[in-house]
Formats: structure tokens, sequence, C-alpha cells
């Protein structure tokens, strides 16, 4: 009777719009008082467990920074940089789109953030170019999804806390998948561009823009490189570009007002609020379940019916493409990763491969209806009806669809620069 309780709880609470630290905070107390011994004092030193962990910093800095390049002049640099190198290609101007984007996306480590940062500038200048509508909103709107598989990314950091892997590795396995599905968007819009008239390649302007955005670009060089080198943590690289960025934009670019700050902490507060809270109710239950052997228990049950790896694979990207189209990326990790990895590393899969594996599916979510994030951001930076946005999303979706069994099935691709691992 205590399972159908905690069935009939979650339809509850689902059934009354709970937001997911409501869900999560109720099924991880119904879990200890009628699961565990009763008490729910677990849950309190759990908390401060889960708060007390180092890496948890490195979400709100990166939020931070991505916060104040995005208010200054920082985007508008790479942008510039990025069109000056494509000038001379078919569709050049959407080729920059997406080279912007991933250029963007190693710095701010969020999606939306990426996509408002360079469409909220470059889709005017798409559209004046006479870019057709649904390829300018579409390419964006997917440019913006590699802010969460190029690290730093922050869905990165939160898959490493409730999966125990090295976020540096992670890091570092999200460098060839990221590559591979920026070159992917910008083969599309190549071909679906080669109409479209080609600019003039400029090697005095390539020369202005690369002086005017170096303190830009240099930013995910010190960043990364601190990382990759072993120079700094992940933590204290959010730190440094949370001050990197405060020094540029003030001292050198001089483009953010101190009147700004107060209204960018204050958005990177209120994202923050309630995603803190779900992250260590998630822990929670996280060492509930480890305790109780819950995930070794599905993984018995699953291995008589789910005889091989590669079926294990196909299972796992059908269930988090439908995860994603319901779920925000954040959310699907703190819900499914305690249960996936255990079953992933059963089939040998290496946990760092999985958690690639799960961004990049978690990615295409930000496209997909009915919750697709990207669509709903973009619906409104671009003012356009969610209907125009989810038709120029489709063919993206494929695109990063073929991206994806890429990254499933070429481990190597993931975990090549992190040397030779059983895979």
């Amino acid at each position: 009777m205590t399972s159908l309780g905690l069935i009939a709880l979650i339809l509850l609470l689902v059934a009354f719009s709970q937001s997911l630290f409501v869900i999560m905070g109720s099924v991880t107390a119904y879990c200890y008082a009628f699961f565990g011994d009763g008490e729910l004092t677990g849950v309190i030193e759990d908390i401060y467990f889960a708060a007390n962990k180092d890496l948890l910093l490195a979400i709100p800095l990166f939020i931070l920074a991505g916060s104040l390049m995005s208010q200054g002049g920082i985007s508008r640099r790479l942008i510039r940089l990025a069109t000056a190198l494509t000038a001379g290609v078919p569709a050049g101007l959407a080729v920059a789109a997406v080279f912007s984007c991933a250029i963007f996306a190693a710095i701010s480590g969020s999606s939306p953030v990426t996509m408002i940062a360079i469409g909220s500038i470059l889709y005017p200048a798409l559209r004046a170019a006479d870019y057709p509508k649904e390829l300018s909103i579409g390419v964006l709107a997917a440019g913006g999804t590699l802010g969460i598989i190029i690290p730093p990314s922050i869905p990165m950091i939160v898959y490493a806390i409730m999966s125990s892997v090295s976020v540096t590795d992670l890091f570092i396995a999200g460098v060839g998948p990221g590559i591979l599905l920026t070159l992917l968007l910008m083969l599309y819009c190549l071909i679906r561009g080669r109409s479209m008239p080609r600019g003039r390649f400029d090697l005095h302007e390539v020369g202005a823009a690369f002086k005017s955005g170096i303190f830009s670009l240099l930013m995910p060089v010190s960043v990364l490189g601190g990382i990759y080198s072993g120079f700094f943590t992940a933590t204290e690289s959010a730190a440094v570009a949370v001050v990197y960025a405060l020094l540029v934009e003030f001292l050198v670019h001089r483009e953010l007002k101190l009147s700004q700050i107060p209204k960018v902490l204050a958005e990177t507060s209120q994202l923050l609020g309630s995603l803190f809270l779900i992250l260590v109710l998630a822990v929670s239950l996280n060492k509930f379940m480890t305790f109780e052997e819950i995930p070794q228990s599905l993984v018995q049950l699953l291995s008589g019916s789910i005889q091989s790896k590669f079926a294990f694979l196909i299972g796992v990207n059908v269930l988090l493409l439908v995860a994603g189209a319901f779920m925000d990326a954040l959310s699907a990790i703190l819900v499914l990763a305690p249960l996936l990895v255990p079953m992933a590393i059963h089939y040998g899969v290496d946990p760092v491969h999985f958690g690639v594996l799960m961004i990049v599916n978690l990615e295409i979510g930000y496209l997909t209806p009915p919750v697709g994030v990207n669509l709903f951001v973009g619906s409104s930076v671009f003012k356009v009806p969610i209907t125009t946005m989810i038709r120029a999303a489709l063919p993206l979706i494929a695109v990063l669809l073929v991206g994806l069994m890429v990254v499933t099935f070429w481990p190597q691709l993931s975990l090549f620069l992190l040397g030779t691992r059983a895979s």
C-alpha cells in the first residue's frame, strides 16, 4: 500500500500543477517516512551535506558571468568577429550565428542565455539581409542549445554532482561533441542557404574585429585552459569568469553600467532560488535510493529483458528524448541520472560518456514541444508565434538527432581527450 500511496501522491501533486521542488520534497519525505526508518531528520542532514559541496558554487558564478556578458559588449564583439570570418561563404550570416553561439556557449554555460545574447543582435541582421524567417529563428534557437554541451555547462555540473563523476572530465568530454554539433548546424546553414548571396571577405575587417574582440576571446581560453591544465578547479574557474567579465566590461570595454548590476544579480538570484532547493532535495532522495539499493534492483529487473548494450543505448535515447520534451534539462538530470547511471555502468557505458549522451538528448529537448525552453524564449525574443518557432525548429531537430547518433555509438568522440578508456 505504501507504494500505491507514493504513486497517488505524485499524481495528485502533478494534477494540481505543483512545482518540481514541492514534488521532490514531498516524495523525499514520504520515502523516508514510509520506506525508511520513519525519521525525517535524515532529510535535513542530507540537505546540509548537499549544500556543503564546493562544486555548487560554480553554478551561480557561471550564471552570473553569463549575465554580465550578455548585458555588456562581449556578445556584440564576438558576433562581429564571427561575421567577419564567415563573410565569404554561402549563408555566411547564418553560419556566423551558429559560430557566435558556439563561442558564447564556451562562456555562458546556459542555452537560453546564449540564444538571447546572440539572437537579440543577429535576428534583426538576418532579416535585414533577407534571410527566410524560419531559417533565421531556427538556426538561432538550435545554436542556443550549444550552451549546455560546450563547456563550461551548468547541466554538466549538476550531472557531476548527481553521479559522482569528475566535472573536469565532463567538460573535456563535451569538447568533441560540441564541435561536431556546431559543424553539423553550420553544414545545414550552407546547404539551406546555398542560394543566398555571399558577402565579401575583408581581411582588414577580420583584423579589426579580432582586435576589438580579443579580450572576449581570451575569456573562454583562460577559463577552460585553467580547468584543463589543472591550474584551478571548475568552481575556481567560475569565480575567475565573473572577475574577468567585470574587469573587461568595466575597465576595457566600458559598456556595462554600475546601475545594471542590481538587475543582473536579481536575475541570477531568481534562477538559483528554486534550482538549489530542487538540487539539495534530489541529493537527499538519491542517497535514500542508494541506501535502499533501488538502482541496483532496477538493473537486475531490466537485465533480463535488455540483453545488449546497443539495445540499452537505443532505449535510453528514446526515454531521454521523451523526458526532454516534458522536462527542462536540469530537472531531468536531477530525477533520472541517479537511476540511469548505474544501469549505464552495468551495460559497460562509461559514466562520463553517458553524461555527454544524456545532455545531448536533453539539448534536443530545448527545441521539442510541449516544454521546449528555447521555443518559448525565442517566441518572446523574436516576437513570433510559438507555432512558427516549432516549424522552424523541426529540421534542426533532425540535424541534432544525427549528431546524437554519432555521440551515442562513437564514445571516443567524447573520451579521446581523456585518453584511452574502456567504454
